[in-house]
C-alpha cells in the first residue's frame, strides 16, 4: 500500500514539474523579472528609483560593481612617465567635512560664497567663506528648508530664486530673502506645474496624455521623479528631465511650461547638460546620449543626434567651458570623451578609465574634469591634445560619491588652485583644496 502511494506521489510531482517548466516557456516574463535579469543594463539612478529608501539603495550597490568597461574605445591616458611627473607636483587635502544631513547628499550648487546642498527632504545652506576652516553648525541650523513630500534630486539657483527638483514629480521655486546675509529666509513662490498652468491646459482634451491604462493628465505634468534640471545660457529657460522619459522646458520669469518632449528616451533620463549654442544633451538608462536643438526660437526641440558608445545606463554629463567637449559617465565604469568635429557634431574620442565602479557624477572647471564614483573615490583628470592624465585620486568618503561642484580658488596664486565640494551616500559633504602645476 505504501509503495503504491509513493508511486502516485512521484507521478503527480513529475506532472506538476513538467507543467511548471512548460509554463516558463510559453508565458512571457514579467517586467520585474526582466528588470532583475537585466540589472547590468540599469543605471545607478535606476536602483535609486526602485529602492525608494537609502538603506535599500546601498544594498543594491554590489550588483553594479562588475559592470564591463568599454574595450572598443581607446584609452586616453597619457604615458606613465608624464603621469608620474604631474602626479608628483599635484597636491590635495580635505579642508573640512560638513555634517548635519541625515540622508545621502543628492545635489550641490555653489553660488558666490554660498553652497546649497540637497539631501532627503531638505535643502541646507553653507557659507562659502567659512568652508576652509571650522564651521559653526549651530548658526546654520536656521538655514534649512523643509521641502515637503518629495526627496530633493537637483538644485539650480537663478538670482534670488532657488529651483529644486523632487522625487514626487514636482519642481519647486523658492524666493531667497536676505540674499547676502548668513540668515537667508526662503518663501515658496510656486510648485511646477503651477495651478494656473494645469487648469488652463485641462480645458482642452488635446492637452491630455495617457499615463496609465485608465489615467490621464495634462502634458505639463511630470509623472515620475524629476532627476535633473538645468538653465539655458541666457537663463530664460529651465530644462527638466525625468524618469518618465520626458524633457520639459519652463519659462523662468512666469514658470509656464512651454514644451514637453515625450518619449525622448526608451528608459529613465538621469542627466541633462546645456551648451552655449543652446544644444541640449540628455543621458539615459537606455545607454544613449541624445542631442536636441531648435532650428528657430519659435520651433520645438528636435532630435539632431544620438551618441551610442556606453554599455550601460548613463548617470552623468558635463561640458567643457567652451562647450566643445562632452564627458559622459555611466555604470560601465568609463568616462567617454566626445569632441565637436568641423561640422559641429559630437564624435567619440576615447574613454577615461580608472574607477572600479559606476561613475555617478562629473564636474568641469577650467581644464580639469572631476569624477565621482560608487567606488567612494573622486578622480581629477586633465586633458590636452586628446591625452589625459589622472592627477589625483581623492579618498575619504565612506560611501559612493553622488554629486560634485567645484570652483577656482582665487586666494592661491602660485599654482592653479581649486576648491572641490563632494556629496556622498555617507551623508557628508567634503571640501577639498587642489593645487595643480600650471601648464
Amino acid at each position: 500500500m505504501c509503495t503504491f502511494l509513493w508511486k502516485h506521489l512521484i507521478f503527480l510531482y513529475s506532472v506538476f514539474f513538467y507543467i511548471f517548466s512548460a509554463s516558463l516557456c510559453f508565458f512571457p516574463l514579467s517586467q520585474a523579472s526582466k528588470r532583475i535579469m537585466s540589472d547590468h543594463h540599469a543605471s545607478y539612478s535606476d536602483y535609486d528609483s526602485q529602492s525608494r529608501s537609502d538603506d535599500h539603495l546601498q544594498t543594491n550597490l554590489p550588483a553594479l560593481y562588475s559592470q564591463p568597461s568599454l574595450p572598443s574605445l581607446p584609452s586616453l591616458t597619457s604615458n606613465p612617465d608624464h603621469y608620474q611627473e604631474i602626479l608628483s607636483t599635484t597636491h590635495h587635502h580635505c579642508l573640512t567635512t560638513l555634517k548635519g544631513h541625515t540622508s545621502y547628499i543628492s545635489s550641490l550648487n555653489l553660488v558666490g560664497k554660498f553652497l546649497y546642498s540637497g539631501s532627503g527632504k531638505e535643502i541646507r545652506l553653507w557659507k562659502g567663506n567659512s568652508l576652509d576652516s571650522e564651521i559653526d553648525h549651530e548658526n546654520l541650523s536656521n538655514n534649512v528648508v523643509v521641502v515637503g513630500k518629495g526627496a530633493v534630486k537637483s538644485l539650480v539657483v537663478l538670482e534670488d530664486k532657488l529651483f529644486s527638483a523632487h522625487q514626487d514629480h514636482k519642481i519647486r521655486v523658492w524666493k531667497i530673502n536676505n540674499q547676502e546675509s548668513d540668515k537667508q529666509k526662503y518663501t515658496r513662490l510656486a510648485t511646477l506645474p503651477t495651478l494656473g498652468d494645469r487648469a488652463f491646459k485641462s480645458l482642452l482634451p488635446k492637452n491630455q496624455v495617457q499615463i496609465r491604462r485608465h489615467k490621464t493628465c495634462t502634458w505639463v505634468h511630470h509623472v515620475d521623479t524629476v532627476s535633473a534640471i538645468a538653465l539655458s545660457s541666457d537663463e530664460s529657460l529651465l530644462y527638466s528631465v525625468s524618469w518618465d522619459r520626458t524633457i520639459k522646458i519652463w519659462r523662468t520669469n512666469n514658470f509656464k511650461c512651454l514644451e514637453s518632449v515625450a518619449n525622448a528616451h526608451d528608459d529613465a533620463i538621469n542627466a541633462v547638460a546645456l551648451s552655449n549654442d543652446d544644444s541640449v544633451y540628455t543621458g539615459s538608462a537606455d545607454k544613449n546620449i541624445k542631442v536636441w536643438r531648435k532650428s528657430s526660437k519659435e520651433s520645438k526641440h528636435s532630435l539632431v543626434a544620438t551618441l551610442e558608445k556606453h554599455n550601460s545606463g548613463i548617470n552623468a554629463l558635463a561640458l567643457s567651458t567652451d562647450g566643445s567637449v562632452l564627458y559622459s559617465g555611466a555604470c560601465d565604469r568609463s568616462i567617454v570623451v566626445w569632441e565637436k568635429d568641423g561640422g559641429g557634431n559630437m564624435v567619440v574620442v576615447g574613454a577615461l578609465r580608472g574607477h572600479s565602479q559606476s561613475i555617478l557624477c562629473l564636474a568641469v572647471v577650467s581644464d580639469l574634469l572631476f569624477s565621482g564614483s560608487a567606488d567612494k573615490t573622486i578622480r581629477i583628470w586633465r586633458g590636452a591634445d586628446k591625452s589625459y592624465s589622472c592627477l589625483a585620486v581623492l579618498e575619504g568618503h565612506r560611501g559612493p560619491v553622488k554629486c560634485l561642484t567645484a570652483t577656482i580658488d582665487h586666494d592661491n596664486t602660485t599654482d592653479a588652485s581649486y576648491l572641490l565640494y563632494s556629496g556622498s551616500l555617507d551623508c557628508d559633504i567634503r571640501v577639498w583644496q587642489i593645487n595643480v602645476p600650471l601648464l
